[in-house]
């Protein structure tokens, strides 16, 4: 399914596909069309398996852009969490009069009355200022739709159970509500039973990925420069194992024949080989008995590799979907990993498509002094 389907404000769809996003995530297949319904959903799904547009889009699609009222509001245990989600959402409704505020301690709360004074639809916030606000009065929720409590497993891990309840049981009672935790566990079940009423239950598969295991890096480079520095970082990280992605099959051949003749031990694998072939290469691969694998994205899903410490995309994909799958080839079975992706200068909004996707922020790889002597 993918998001052109959804009947959902043409604006909206604008926005979403100005990010670059066409097929849903399958968390998001499952959560959007029965939170479009007015559905309370309980979602199981970890960071970077695309949950913040699962309840973002459907918070946006029922909001009454007359009332410049809160009738958004979504929780989140931490600051760094809070922006990121309002980032994200405001991404969806560029195209739509969405003002979205953060609410969190730490900074002027003079600043954020002001807003909320001039009219927000959404405000994503931490607990303990939210409360702050709601006992001053400036946040008022009498004209709220939709709840979000995102992460709530590590909330109530950071002990914030009572100002969670402090704040629901001060909510609307005909609301949609949605939970979203990477674990449901007793305490989730628990606070779900009591405030969570009749919710359909949306679980992640297993194969769907964790990013927060996966250290996400990018590389700024010039096209022409792209080879010289994929060596020089083979050289300084010590890679021993690595699946390099290529968007183009050409492009994998090509690489391969250069890393071959710098002396390294590499082989192709893409959909223009025979089945026999490619079969040899992923066996040699999985087996260890072949330290470089250059592949396009048909190596990208579905392939049981186990124990690949690095994925470097070579070339940024063009589907943001698809470095979701990429990535995905490391931090497998409980272990650690490190993506690293090479961006040209004029790549800057594939970057960001794919980290507003993932809800992940993928760091700037500084390099050494020495680095590009």
């Amino acid at each position: 399914m993918n998001f052109e389907e959804l009947q959902i404000n043409p604006d909206v769809k604008k926005g979403i596909a100005e990010l670059g996003f066409t097929e849903m995530f399958p968390i998001q297949e499952q959560a959007i069309p029965k939170m479009l319904k007015g559905r309370n959903v309980i979602g199981q799904a970890k960071t970077g398996t695309g949950k913040t547009a699962a309840f973002g889009v459907p918070m946006i699609e029922m909001l009454d852009w007359e009332k410049k009222q809160v009738q958004g509001l979504v929780v989140a245990p931490t600051r760094e969490l809070a922006v990121q989600i309002a980032d994200d959402i405001r991404s969806y409704g560029r195209f739509t009069p969405l003002r979205v505020l953060t609410i969190y301690g730490g900074v002027s709360i003079e600043r954020q009355i002001g807003e909320l004074r001039r009219g927000v639809h959404i405000v994503v916030g931490t607990p303990g200022r939210l409360i702050d606000h709601m006992k001053r009065g400036t946040l008022r929720l009498d004209s709220l739709k939709a709840v979000v409590l995102d992460e709530a497993d590590r909330m109530l891990d950071m002990g914030f159970i009572e100002d969670i309840e402090y704040i629901l049981r001060r909510t609307p009672s005909k609301k949609q509500i949605s939970l979203w935790s990477a674990t449901i566990d007793d305490r989730t079940r628990r606070l779900s039973r009591r405030y969570i009423p009749d919710a359909d239950m949306i679980i992640v598969s297993r194969d769907e990925i964790a990013l927060e295991t996966i250290d996400q890096r990018y590389i700024m480079v010039a096209s022409y420069e792209k080879f010289e520095i994929l060596l020089k970082v083979i050289d300084h990280l010590r890679i021993d194992r690595t699946l390099i992605f290529c968007r183009r099959r050409t492009t994998v051949d090509w690489l391969t024949g250069k890393l071959k003749r710098a002396g390294y031990d590499a082989e192709a694998i893409h959909g223009q080989l025979s089945q026999a072939r490619r079969e040899g290469v992923l066996t040699a691969f999985r087996e260890t008995r072949l330290s470089f694998m250059v592949a396009t994205e048909v190596a990208a899903r579905g392939l049981d590799i186990l124990d690949v410490p690095f994925i470097i995309n070579y070339d940024i994909p063009d589907d943001p979907l698809m470095y979701f799958h990429r990535i995905g080839r490391t931090a497998r079975a409980g272990k650690s990993g490190t993506a690293i992706t090479f961006v040209t200068f004029d790549q800057d909004m594939e970057l960001k498509s794919i980290e507003v996707l993932t809800g992940t922020r993928i760091k700037k790889m500084t390099l050494p002094p020495d680095f590009l002597l």
